[in-house]
């Protein structure tokens, strides 16, 4: 069929045509935002989440709500950042901080706290010493004894808490979106934590919605020990049956393209339910069909196409960050299944003890390749990763590594 009229989008991040089986947790952000602005105490919300669930298209989507907000005329402020790996916290918020509170500037309301807060970026942005890769450009002189401790925690509070105070002095507020949340450093983790908490017991209005891998969690509670009662944390998981129906079917039918039963079983069977293969198994289930309805027989050809799409780019791009030794050890997970798995048991089947393969194993967390979802155990955050590295180092050679 025509690709130009193709409606499903596998691309990182990229929303679907139809965000199904996530509404009430939309409904939930919709109703904190809210509450935010009406300076009513709620919960930062962090989303958890293996690769392929959707989480930074859910972040986006609670971005279009806070937009969708500030179009109303209430002064909603929003910072949208993605934490790469090696880049500091300070690096990333400040720009977006220094965005916000230049708008706080220009309201007779909230100009002389914005500006305050502008001086406590300037007084920041002199660590370089500490954050060296901090870049960003004030025409505010520093102010003595604001946010210039030299403490990271001390000084990310004073200049939420006081980003916070120019946006209630609007009468609106401050939502953040951080998408890649693992990759951030403890004591850095730790600070924008203790600052959020020093948010809410001000009751400012200043919120959080956060993702990340599985690991975070516990990264986050490791950081601060209060952070499980500060945040609302959501699970976002493969869709069930009849969700990832609809998202296949509906954005096919707004095109007047229905798929058979057995197609559509194929495809959910196939991706297990994750949205982003669903968006995969979608796109060349409609470039392999001649015509609609799309068939069992055209989805049994796209999966091979599918298959080998993965394989060269969502799988390969993380497989080619390994080192030798951490494929190999990737490689026993998979021979024992999708998991979760003892670690033990991995270690024996390398012919080695758990000691040994300790620092593997966490640089493999590390890179968010894998993560613990109980004591001693260890699964992969990609989905069907298993049966790529099957396909990818497949025989019996990897055990000689």
């Amino acid at each position: 069929m025509d690709p130009r009229h193709n409606p499903y989008v596998p691309s990182a991040g990229s929303p679907p045509a139809e965000l199904a089986g996530r509404e009430m947790l939309i409904e939930a952000v919709d109703v904190v935002l809210h509450r935010v602005l009406a300076g009513r105490s709620t919960k930062s919300h962090m989303l958890i989440g293996l690769r392929g669930v959707g989480k930074t298209v859910l972040l986006a989507e609670f971005r279009k709500l806070a937009e969708g907000i500030q179009a109303q005329g209430r002064p909603l402020q929003t910072v949208r950042i993605e934490a790469p790996e090696k880049k500091s916290l300070p690096a990333m918020l400040l720009p977006d901080l220094r965005r916000v509170l230049l708008k706080l500037s220009l309201s007779e309301r909230s100009k002389e706290l914005a500006k305050r807060g502008l001086r406590a970026l300037a007084s920041f942005a002199k660590l370089k010493t500490k954050y060296d890769d901090i870049v960003i450009e004030l025409d505010l002189a520093p102010e003595l004894g604001l946010a210039d401790s030299g403490d990271l925690e001390t000084d990310l509070i004073d200049v939420i808490e006081i980003t916070g105070m120019a946006a209630q002095k609007a009468g609106g507020g401050v939502a953040m979106f951080i998408d890649e949340l693992q990759y951030v450093e403890e004591n850095q983790l730790a600070a924008l934590i203790t600052a959020l908490h020093r948010c809410s017991q001000s009751q400012l209005p200043v919120v959080l919605f956060g993702a990340g891998l599985p690991q975070l969690r516990g990264q986050m509670g490791k950081a601060k020990s209060y952070a499980e009662r500060l945040f609302e944390f959501a699970e976002i998981t493969e869709l069930n049956r009849a969700d990832a129906r609809r998202a296949i079917t509906k954005p096919a039918e707004e095109e007047r393209v229905v798929f058979e039963d057995a197609a559509l079983d194929e495809i959910v069977r196939a991706t297990q339910g994750y949205p982003y293969f669903l968006q995969e198994w979608g796109k060349h289930a409609w470039d392999t069909a001649d015509a609609s309805p799309i068939t069992l027989a055209d989805v049994t050809n796209a999966t091979k196409i599918a298959i080998a799409e993965l394989d060269k780019s969502f799988f390969s791009v993380r497989f080619d960050r390994l080192t030798p030794s951490e494929k190999v050890y990737l490689r026993a997970m998979a021979e024992l299944g999708p998991g979760p798995h003892r670690s033990g048991d991995i270690a024996e089947l390398l012919g080695k003890t758990s000691q040994t393969v300790a620092p593997t194993r966490a640089r493999l967390i590390e890179k968010g390749m894998a993560y613990s979802p109980g004591h001693g155990d260890t699964a992969f955050t990609v989905p069907l990763f298993d049966e790529f590295m099957k396909r990818t180092m497949p025989g019996e050679e990897w055990r000689a590594g």
